[in-house]
């Protein structure tokens, strides 16, 4: 068993015929992301703080909604949301990671979505909803928070596992398969185990992973 990272930008509507000029930034940004969050891995450092360090870098990337790059809500201002979770000792304050020594820890950051109502509350701070973290799993989702906050999404893909004996994968693709009704739903996860999954229901998701024993990748 060794580490195992995954990250994401969100999913969406994206063209699969990106233009070069927006697809490359983004990818150079998950591939930043993606380096930084190995060297602290190697460098031994604890989960919770590595999930801290690459939200920040996302955060302050403005192809991403999130911190700098965040949406307008309806009054023209920034109203952003973020989330962490610690695995081992299921605290939280409000990408995903397992650590070299087993520890679980995941954080997600959002700036919402465009032209959100002032002062509504989205999934991004509800625990089990768009973050969660146990000893079987961390695990964010992104997409319509009306479909995830609904499906719990986040706690759901822990709980599968649990109690129906499933994989991360399995469990993953069956809490994103049922959220197709209602919405546009991706996540990543990453199990105790070291395995990583990232599916999603929409045309695209910005994403990138990496495992102690080489595998690694970035998609858009």
């Amino acid at each position: 068993m060794g580490w195992a990272i995954a990250l994401h930008g969100g999913p969406g509507d994206i063209p699969v015929t990106m233009p070069p000029e927006r697809r490359q930034p983004r990818e150079a940004a998950l591939r930043h992301c993606l380096d930084i969050s190995v060297d602290a891995l190697k460098s031994q450092k604890y989960a919770l703080d590595v999930v801290e360090l690459v939200v920040r870098e996302l955060e302050n990337n403005p192809n991403f909604n999130a911190g700098k790059g965040s949406v307008l809500i309806n009054v023209g201002t920034v109203d952003m949301e973020a989330c962490i979770m610690d695995g081992n000792t299921k605290r939280c304050g409000v990408r995903l990671l397992q650590g070299s020594k087993g520890n679980l820890a995941a954080a997600t950051s959002t700036g919402g979505m465009v032209n959100k109502m002032v002062g509504k509350i989205g999934d991004t701070p509800i625990i089990g909803s768009e973050t969660y973290a146990n000893n079987l799993c961390a695990v964010s989702a992104t997409g319509k928070g009306e479909a995830i906050i609904c499906h719990i999404v986040a706690r759901d893909v822990a709980a599968v596992m649990e109690f129906k004996g499933l994989s991360l994968k399995e469990a993953s693709g069956c809490v994103v398969e049922e959220c197709v009704l209602r919405g546009n739903v991706g996540l990543i996860a990453v199990s105790a185990s070291g395995e990583v999954t990232m599916p999603f229901n929409t045309t695209g998701m910005f994403r990138a992973c990496a495992t102690e024993d080489g595998y690694s990748q970035i998609g858009i």
